[in-house]
Order: structure tokens, then C-alpha cells, then sequence
């Protein structure tokens, strides 16, 4: 489905839709030389938005969920990139561990632990969901909706390796972030491959982290397209930890605020924007207590102020980082919409809107009451469209969407390459 949009794509938007087709084979050599010289994450998933006048990641999130999204269109992509990725790292793999979430009693995503166990079986690995919730002690069978059923089990430790009962397997593939912590239980593996590494996980990640790299990127890739890196660049400030719950924690975030409102709002001149800049205050260690807030001017800040010092026990200090925030003009019957690109090692191997009938164009859709269209990306973003006016073509479109997320991952690899505790520092 391709969606509506509420304006047509003009100006800044539409030539950098040309500049990406036209220079094509640079941006692929570009990308292939990259990974010559770098890593990519083992799958990631980046939300980007697509303001008409600017498109650029607002999220890269390297344990993705929602694998169940995508169509059954997009599966054989998703397994020739699961074999790409495995054949790498390990290529006499013959079993894989898949731990999920903690706690995790959706149905939703119980479905989405399913379909990564489907590729990964259809990639020619024995799978088997390990579970490391200290409340399941024996194997339990989940029924789900669509007649499909999911068998977890507790993860029994070794010394120097961990499985399931009768089951030894050399890789782990966690899809859980660990924003709780490390556990032990998952260090010391000295003898299995562990993807996404642990310092992947929001314990030690960092979104500022990730942005500084993407930055860099973004410079790059503009240069390569001769075009304003700001077009696919979401500008951003960390603050660092903050009390929000003291005048001084307040007034230090409004400084932040108001220093990057003024960014914003000297391109939205040179460009000639007629719409109000805001930004986007988020925990920088990608907590999900926090939340995300949507501000205008610094009176905001005092707003938000207020209702953390509301609640009864405050958060305290905590990171913070200040993002640019990017309209969405996307939609889908009228409902909000933003794409998702999903990736396994270097390839783009699925997609899908994420969609809110009750939020604005300014909000965060990753929300209660979101939901999920898919995207033609099985075929469109491997066959753009040259010569198609911009803005007419979705296959442009999507292919445009897949550059930008894949410079997000290459973002992720330089980023997971600087946080590494066993790499030597990067240059």
C-alpha cells in the first residue's frame, strides 16, 4: 500500500530524491567499501520520518522486534540475509539460541519471536527460545491467535556456555535491549557467539552516542549526493543527567531547548519552512520510563517539569538528549504514518508503516493504539525508478527510505566499533 500523502512532495525533498537515483552506483560502491572496512550490526530496525521537506532517522533500535510485520512477501529476502549473516560469523552454525524479551506475555510479540525462529530455521539452523525469566522454570507452550504456538524454556547455564535442556547451541541471538541490566547469566561466554554483542544493549548504549556517529555519516553521504547533509540529519544536543524534578535541572534543559530551537529555526529560513521547528526530549539510554515529549518553546519544559514533580516518586537524574524533531506527512486513511526499515546484516530485507489514528503529525507513533501496514520493500527498494519525475515513483520512494536507514546501521556499526571494552580505540 502505498500512502497518501497530505502534500506532495516538493522542494528540498524531491531533489534529494534525484540526487539519491542519479548517483546510485556511488551510493552502492560507497556502501560496499563501507563494509569492507566495517561490521554491521546482526539486524537492526530504524524509524525514520519524512517531514516533504526532510527525511531522516529518528531511532535505530539493534534488537528489533516486530519481525512479524512483515509480509510473507518479504521472508526469502529475510532468509538469504540470515544465511549472509550467519555464514560470517559462524559457518559451521548448525544451532541457535533465541532469547526473548523478560516477562513478555504479548501475543504480538510472542508472534514476532515466531517468525524470527521461522527465518532462522528456513536459513538452516535448529532453533530453539530460551527464556532467562526467572519465573519460567520449566518449558511452557504459548498458543497465539493465528493458530501458531511458541514453546519457551528456561536457559540452563554451564560453565562457559549456556543452552536449554538437550540442546547446545553456538550462537545466541538476543532479542531483548537489557535496558534493566546486564545479567550474569549472559556474561563470560567465551565459547559462543553472542549477536548483538552486549554492549549493544541500552545498559551501556547511548542514543547521543549513535547520532554523533550518524552525524558523521550523514556528512559523508551528503557529499557523495552534494546535497545539504541536514536533509537526512536530525541535529540533536545531549544534556547529560538531569533532574527534572529541580530549577536547576529545568533551566539547564530549557538552555538545551532553546539553544536547539534557534538551530532549527535559522534552516527552516534558509529554506524557506513555514512550519513551527520543535524538538524532541527522550531518555538518552533509550528507557521507556521517561517517555517522549514534544516541545515548541521552553515554556514546555516547565510543563513537563511539573508533571514529573507530580508524580509521587520522581525519576532523579537521568540522561537526556534533545533531538530535532521531523514532521510526518505520511498517511494511511488518515491515520499519522512513519516507516520502519528492517535490516539483516548489510541488507534491507522488509519494511512497514507504523501508523496512530490519535496522534499528530509532531508525536511519537510508538505508542499504545499504534499499528502496522506493510511496505513494498521486496521489490521496490532493489528496483528504483530512474527518470520517473521525483516524488511520483514509491519505488524511489522506498529506495530512498533504504539508503538513509542503511546509513543509520553503517551509524550503528561505527558506533557499536567505538563502544567495544575488547577493541582498541577506533580512528
Amino acid at each position: 500500500m502505498v500512502p497518501h500523502l497530505v502534500t506532495a512532495l516538493t522542494g528540498p525533498i524531491n531533489e534529494l530524491e534525484q540526487r539519491v537515483l542519479d548517483s546510485m552506483p556511488a551510493i552502492e560502491r560507497w556502501f560496499r567499501l563501507e563494509w569492507m572496512e566495517h561490521t554491521p550490526p546482526f539486524y537492526s530496525a530504524v524509524d525514520l520520518r519524512n517531514g516533504g521537506f526532510k527525511l531522516a532517522p529518528v531511532d535505530t533500535n539493534l534488537f528489533p522486534g516486530g519481525w512479524n510485520n512483515l509480509t510473507s512477501e518479504m521472508l526469502p529476502l529475510a532468509v538469504q540475509a540470515a544465511m549472509a549473516a550467519i555464514e560470517k560469523i559462524c559457518p559451521e552454525a548448525r544451532n541457535l539460541l533465541v532469547i526473548p524479551e523478560n516477562h513478555q506475555q504479548s501475543t504480538f510479540y510472542l508472534a514476532n519471536i515466531v517468525q524470527l525462529q521461522r527465518i532462522f530455521h528456513m536459513a538452516g539452523l535448529n532453533v530453539r527460545i530460551g527464556s532467562i525469566d526467572p519465573a519460567i522454570k520449566k518449558p511452557i507452550t504459548v498458543a497465539l491467535p493465528d493458530g501458531d504456538s511458541v514453546t519457551l524454556e528456561p536457559v540452563v547455564r554451564g560453565k562457559r556456555r549456556i543452552g536449554v535442556k538437550d540442546f547446545d547451541p553456538c550462537t545466541i541471538l538476543l532479542n531483548t535491549d537489557l535496558n534493566a541490566g546486564v545479567p550474569g547469566i549472559l556474561e563470560d561466554l567465551h565459547e559462543q557467539y553472542l549477536l548483538p554483542p552486549l554492549h549493544a544493549a541500552w545498559a551501556t548504549r547511548r542514543k547521543s552516542a549513535h547520532f554523533r556517529c550518524y552525524e558523521e555519516v550523514a556528512k559523508r553521504l551528503g557529499k557523495l549526493l552534494g546535497a545539504d547533509p541536514w536533509l537526512i540529519h536530525p541535529m540533536f544536543e545531549r544534556c547529560g543527567a538531569v533532574d527534572l524534578s529541580t530549577p536547576s535541572g529545568l533551566d539547564h534543559l530549557g538552555t538545551q531547548v532553546e539553544a536547539l530551537l534557534a538551530k532549527v529555526r535559522r534552516k527552516y529560513k534558509e529554506y524557506g519552512i513555514k512550519e513551527k521547528p520543535f524538538v524532541v526530549v527522550k531518555a538518552d539510554d533509550g528507557s521507556r520510563g521517561m517517555g517522549i515529549s514534544t516541545m515548541r518553546d521552553a515554556r514546555s519544559v516547565a510543563e513537563l517539569g511539573a508533571m514529573l514533580g507530580a508524580r509521587q516518586t520522581p525519576p532523579g537524574a537521568q540522561d537526556i538528549l534533545v533531538q530535532e524533531g521531523v514532521l510526518t506527512r505520511e498517511r494511511i486513511n488518515e491515520a499519522v504514518a512513519e516507516p520502519v526499515v528492517y535490516m539483516m546484516d548489510r541488507y534491507v530485507v522488509g519494511g512497514f508503516y507504523r501508523i496512530h489514528a490519535e496522534r499528530g503529525d509532531d508525536e511519537d507513533l510508538c505508542a499504545p493504539g499504534s499499528s502496522f501496514v506493510p511496505l513494498a520493500f521486496e521489490q521496490s527498494t532493489h528496483l528504483p525508478q530512474p527518470g520517473v519525475k521525483p516524488g511520483a515513483s514509491a519505488p524511489n520512494r522506498f529506495y530512498m527510505y533504504g539508503v538513509v536507514a542503511r546509513a543509520a546501521m553503517l551509524a550503528a556499526s561505527y558506533e557499536l566499533e567505538l563502544t567495544d571494552p575488547e577493541a582498541e580505540a577506533f580512528s
